[in-house]
């Protein structure tokens, strides 16, 4: 039988069998349509992010914008959406999931528009901030939308659905973006999604919506959190090129965080979930994901400069050979989706972190004469070993989350993924200030160790018994 857990929320116990309110999960025929739905606005989310870096050699040339400035256009669209995304939850549990889904779709698909008819690095530079501002709208209410499309017995094959698409999308998206600028126009990049807008449009019909809440709007609360995430990770990425700079960032972003920190903890629902962390599944969840991304863009930003620097490969070997990460991705997440109800969630996260580590050290062992099959098979082990770990973790994260508070979950999982991965990025830029020479190696270095870190944190959690009530 399932065992109880003390929800911090109020004076209440919650187990999987009442933790609801209302129906668990969509009846199947309206399921499909909603599941639909979310797909394609997961897939613009990550189509466009990755095609328009890919255009950003060309856009600079044709609106003469130096390679100083071009790298604003991804940094404020990153920026925008990290420091929107728990005030955008706050709003959705206030106003609904529906209303800001579609908010957000209408906001990108017009600010597409734009970016695709700018004539000035300053018009697309707020083209950018305004479809961060509605991919954030989009992305807070992902992990939400799953928690309420699927009943709990069904929610790991919601999330592996999730990854595939995600995993699918990061393969496609830079061979796409290279194909329209072959044949048209980099404008045409900022096109393409607005056809996929439109769909996700018409599907909002058939989303679910979430329990709402009454509370007044903290303000004040939204603008430290925006303050906290953007100065926490504009800082780390200045710390190598503008170390002042970056420790003022940082030091403005502790202060701030510490005043927040306090007044969330006198809140019942506050706009940073203090209250959700304090549930031990989701807490461990939060800090094991936020190693696992760590290690992930840690490996995916050194990788190409091994490729190129000990490696000697061609770009279109190093195409081939980072293909592998995201397909060993897209091959694991069903099989773990099926495993995450038969084991606990920190046994298998704990298998996917050790493959993860043994892929990544075994590109290091098989050095400059590596043989093609050798690089790949290492990348494929990475990629089973991070779609090991992410569907149960996921699955323990928004599971423990009250359907009450699941407008939430969404901000909080896609938050700890922004700020993991910006966390794993700064560490790969330290490592190349230090040595440029030996950059590459030691970036992957710091990955494994980021896995090993994630792999400590699910020893202590399966140590745990409450992380995992269905195994107690």
């Amino acid at each position: 039988m399932p065992s109880e857990k003390y929800s911090p929320l109020e004076d209440e116990v919650i187990s999987p069998a009442n933790n609801s309110e209302g129906p668990d999960g969509l009846p199947l025929r309206e399921r499909i349509p909603a599941v639909i739905t979310l797909l394609l606005a997961i897939a613009i989310s990550v189509l466009d992010a990755a095609m328009s870096n890919v255009a950003l050699p060309v856009i600079a040339e044709e609106l003469h914008i130096n390679a100083s400035r071009v790298v604003w256009i991804p940094i404020a669209y990153s920026l925008t959406i990290v420091m929107t995304l728990l005030p955008l939850s706050a709003v959705a549990e206030r106003i609904g999931l529906r209303r800001l889904f579609v908010a957000g779709t209408v906001i990108f698909l017009v600010a597409s528009c734009s970016a695709a008819f700018s004539q000035s690095f300053a018009m697309l530079l707020m083209s950018r901030i305004m479809q961060g501002l509605g991919a954030s709208m989009l992305m807070c209410l992902f992990g939400s939308l799953v928690r309420m499309i699927y009943p709990l017995e069904k929610l790991a094959v919601g999330i592996s659905l999730n990854v595939v698409v995600v995993s699918t999308a990061a393969v496609l998206a830079p061979s796409i973006g290279a194909f329209v600028l072959d044949v048209a126009s980099w404008r045409w990049i900022f096109f393409i999604t607005v056809p996929i807008c439109a769909l996700t449009w018409l599907g909002v019909r058939y989303l679910p919506e979430s329990p709402r809440v009454s509370r007044e709007f903290d303000w004040l609360a939204c603008l430290l959190s925006a303050t906290v995430f953007g100065l926490a990770i504009l800082g780390l990425d200045l710390l190598t090129s503008h170390p002042i700079w970056s420790l003022g960032c940082l030091i403005v972003a502790a202060f701030s965080a510490r005043i927040l920190l306090a007044r969330s903890l006198q809140q019942e629902a506050p706009v940073v979930p203090v209250d959700i962390l304090r549930i031990t599944s989701v807490g461990y969840a939060v800090l094991a994901s936020l190693f696992a991304f760590a290690t992930q863009m840690s490996a995916m930003v050194s990788l190409p400069f091994y490729f190129v620097q000990v490696i000697e490969a061609s770009y279109a070997d190093i195409g081939l050979y980072m293909g592998m990460w995201p397909l060993g991705v897209v091959v694991m997440a069903p099989l773990s989706a099926y495993l995450s109800g038969r084991f606990p969630v920190a046994v298998l996260c704990m298998v996917g972190m050790v493959v993860t580590a043994i892929g990544l050290s075994s590109l290091l062992w098989w050095g400059a004469g590596a043989a093609d099959w050798q690089i790949m098979t290492s990348m494929m082990l990475c990629g089973v070993g991070f779609g090991f770990f992410q569907t149960p973790n996921n699955k323990a994260m928004l599971a423990g989350v009250p359907r009450r508070r699941s407008g939430v979950a969404g901000g909080l999982q896609a938050t700890t993924r922004v700020f993991g991965q910006s966390f794993g990025t700064a560490l790969v830029a330290l490592v190349f200030g230090a040595s440029p020479e030996q950059g590459a190696v030691w970036g992957i270095g710091a990955a494994v160790v980021c896995a090993l870190v994630a792999l400590g944190i699910n020893i202590v959690r399966q140590r745990n018994p409450e992380t995992d009530p269905d195994f107690l």
